[in-house]
């Protein structure tokens, strides 16, 4: 297990959701199948445009919460940066 930061999207530069895990692929699937009421069931966020992975699930949490402070342009330019086409990578993981 992998402990990993991810950013989910509605729609390219709709809604944006920022998560961790410790197993992305389930994580992932569970967003996509609406599993869990919440903010990604609410909004249909379920496209991965942006993950990271971390050696120990402290960093990762660390990290989680600085994006989840960072202003959505901020965000939006970090998946820009690493995923320009706004390519749903969750078949890639």
């Amino acid at each position: 297990m992998q402990p990993t930061v991810y950013i989910l999207c509605s729609k390219p530069k709709g809604v944006l959701y920022v998560g961790v895990t410790s197993n992305l692929k389930k994580r992932i699937y569970e967003h996509r199948q609406h599993y869990v009421d919440g903010f990604t069931k609410k909004y249909n966020v379920t496209q991965l445009v942006y993950f990271e992975c971390h050696e120990q699930m402290y960093s990762a949490l660390c990290r989680e919460k600085q994006l989840k402070n960072w202003r959505r342009q901020w965000k939006l330019n970090l998946i820009q940066q690493e995923n320009p086409e706004w390519i749903d990578l969750y078949n890639f993981i």
